[in-house]
């Protein structure tokens, strides 16, 4: 498991493309038949992928959680990408459809993640943060998840924000996590673009189109930059970068945060008139 480490922003003013790609953005997360993830110093979360097609996954530990299994401090939130797929949790067996989601709270030991048809896999992406007690496993499909529909066309980030794990949704400890789709004709996310000093964030990118990119912005409002991503990549977001992005066609992204608290309107806006 790769380890990401923290970045003061004065330091990240001076990056070139490489050091900004080598330390926010997480690459080869989806590989068939793996589980392969990132352990991040933001807020100690991890994101990882489970791509199983002609064998089932299961979620082991590893040697920078010094547990006995992965669960053993910890909550996850997880996605499914694409085809159907099952997850089973200390024996008890959960369906998930695509964009489908479910929470598995501390203490739960065996996690295997499974496809219905090797010819159109499900691809489960997940976030995972420290835990102090343990909730309820929780399966929540999209019909269930309670929706923000943001933005307009007249400024292309007409969209809708299902919000899975969070205060008034299925509870967790500290991970609050959900997923955004556009409408169409819209490609925008997150404009005006906001700061929350008192969370990180983690996307991941899916449904791109292939040969299109997502350019992600980050940055102090007033020290910005830019990174293309392809699709089903992902990247971190540290308390003091802004949250935006577009792209060069449709697509959707799981996002995902932990720290401080769960409020989800807790954000500090940022005027588009500020950003340099």
């Amino acid at each position: 498991m790769k380890t990401v480490h923290q970045v003061h922003p004065g330091d990240f003013a001076k990056y070139n493309t490489q050091q900004i790609r080598d330390r926010f953005l997480l690459e080869g997360l989806v590989q068939t038949d793996k589980i392969e993830c990132a352990y991040s110093h933001y807020d100690r979360m991890i994101v990882g992928a489970a791509h199983p097609v002609s064998k089932p996954l299961e979620l082991g530990t590893y040697e920078q959680l010094k547990a006995d299994y992965f669960l053993s401090r910890r909550e996850i939130g997880i996605v499914n990408i694409a085809g159907n797929g099952s997850i089973t949790v200390d024996g008890e067996k959960f369906e998930l459809e695509k964009q489908d989601c479910l929470y598995i709270g501390n203490g739960k030991q065996k996690i295997v993640f499974s496809s219905v048809d090797k010819s159109s896999p499900a691809k489960f992406i997940f976030f995972s943060c420290p835990a102090h007690k343990e909730y309820p496993t929780r399966l929540m499909k999209p019909a269930e998840a309670l929706p923000a529909e943001m933005g307009s066309l007249d400024n292309n980030n007409h969209r809708v924000i299902n919000k899975y794990i969070h205060n008034d949704g299925i509870q967790s400890c500290q991970l609050v996590m959900g997923v955004t789709n556009f409408k169409k004709g819209s490609i925008w996310n997150t404009m005006p673009p906001h700061l929350h000093d008192r969370r990180m964030e983690s996307y991941f990118y899916f449904d791109l189109p292939e040969g299109q990119r997502v350019i992600h912005f980050m940055g102090e409002p007033q020290e910005t930059r830019h990174i293309f991503l392809n699709n089903e990549q992902a990247i971190l977001s540290p308390a003091w970068s802004i949250h935006s992005g577009c792209a060069t066609a449709s697509y959707s992204f799981i996002w995902a945060m932990a720290g401080e608290n769960m409020v989800f309107t807790d954000m500090d806006p940022v005027p588009v008139q500020t950003l340099r």
